[in-house]
């Protein structure tokens, strides 16, 4: 499987602030993310997001492990956290979903951070798959939502709104399996701002501080 190593927002953060200290504004955001390569673009306060920052994440609906319906909706003007496992995944998928309880502890019953975790298999992760799987691991909270739904709608929203395993020149369709460990950070524009291993805990602890800081950005 072709492995792209990106680095945290929070790095492209501390590399840019160190390389430009004197030229940082005192409150410096989280970068943006237009492109499947995963380029940061600073902006400060004084810059149109609008027209510089045009890519945001698509519409959709899907169901969750509770039969409900989650759609662009249900995170307009909310912070998510988005990442893609299936329940039969045996790797990497049991050590995110413990990663992903991280988060979800860090901000309970918090309805401004939603966390949405996309079945790669929704063929064969029914509703009542999700469930079993979400009751097995704990998982509660009612802003955490195990979706299933079309296969082609899922991989096209994960590979062409959140960039999951694609590169500039370079597109996959739903042929293609899709699997990946990173967790997506966007806000509450539905802009990407940051991308982070979710094997990794490390990772975890700064994409937790990242979202606390993008709520800070939108008080």
């Amino acid at each position: 499987m072709r492995q792209i190593v990106f680095l945290s927002s929070s790095f492209w953060y501390f590399l840019v602030g160190c390389l430009s200290c004197t030229q940082q504004p005192a409150e410096t955001r989280l970068p943006y993310y237009n492109t499947p390569d995963f380029s940061p673009i600073f902006l400060d306060s004084r810059q149109d997001v609008f027209q510089k920052i045009p890519h945001t994440i698509g519409n959709f609906s899907f169901t969750d492990q509770n039969g409900a319906t989650v759609t662009q909706k249900s995170i307009e003007g909310k912070i998510h956290v988005a990442d893609f496992f299936f329940t039969s995944c045996g790797t990497i998928c049991p050590k995110m979903t413990r990663h992903m309880q991280l988060i979800e502890k860090a901000f309970p019953n918090d309805d401004h951070v939603i966390l949405l975790s996309y079945s790669v298999t929704p063929w064969i992760d029914s509703v009542a798959r999700l469930k079993t799987y979400s009751q097995t691991n704990g998982i509660h909270s009612k802003n955490w939502h195990l979706l299933t739904g079309k296969k082609s709608e899922i991989y096209q929203l994960a590979r062409q709104s959140y960039f999951a395993e694609e590169e500039l020149g370079f597109s996959k369709d739903s042929t293609n399996f899709l699997h990946t460990e990173h967790f997506l950070l966007v806000d509450s524009q539905k802009r990407i701002r940051g991308i982070y291993n979710g094997t990794l805990e490390l990772d975890m602890q700064q994409l937790i501080a990242d979202i606390r800081a993008l709520k800070k950005e939108t008080d």
